[in-house]
């Protein structure tokens, strides 16, 4: 199997953000049953890849879209962010997850520290930053500890008590 991390084809942007938000969702209902509230709005893609020092990657396996991530990347200090990483729906377990994350170390060597969060039902998530890809947990937010580096313009999700725990990981490179 041929896999290839590339920077995101603008041809493939819509089927990039649908596939995205289908794997988000499948893994809030994986834990709860259901749920009719959009886990990760268009929204809070489009912001992602319109930040500062955004890069939007593409996964292929075999010629075919299979994930990708964006990542935000700070070339003064080279602390990092992980803002999203996807597997596409039906097709975990495969070692997409782990290549993709592979890749992406080696695109950015320099990188001090990388930073990323999950929402704490996402065990597969958690299992994923920190046995898989050598994260650590660092940080819990949750309503008695917020974060303070959130933006207050962006739109919070609905008050559902169990989007509003996240962890926070970081990994030191060496």
């Amino acid at each position: 199997m041929s896999f290839q991390l590339l920077p995101l084809n603008p041809k493939n942007l819509i089927k990039f953000k649908k596939d995205m938000q289908e794997s988000f969702q499948q893994g809030a209902v994986d834990e709860f049953s259901t749920t009719d509230i959009d886990i990760l709005p268009e929204r809070d893609i489009d912001r992602s890849l319109s930040a500062k020092g955004s890069f939007a990657y593409e996964a292929l396996l075999d010629g075919e879209l299979v994930g990708g991530a964006v990542v935000l990347i700070d070339n003064e200090t080279q602390h990092n962010h992980l803002d999203l990483l996807y597997v596409k729906k039906g097709t975990h377990g495969k070692g997409v997850g782990q290549s993709i994350w592979n890749a992406i170390e080696k695109l950015y060597p320099e990188t001090i520290i990388w930073e990323t969060h999950t929402p704490y039902f996402e065990k597969r998530n958690i299992h994923f930053y920190v046995n898989k890809c050598g994260f650590h947990i660092v940080e819990f937010y949750n309503k008695h500890h917020k974060n303070s580096n959130e933006n207050e313009e962006i739109e919070p999700l609905p008050e559902i008590e169990y989007f509003a725990d996240f962890f926070r990981f970081e990994k030191i490179m060496n």
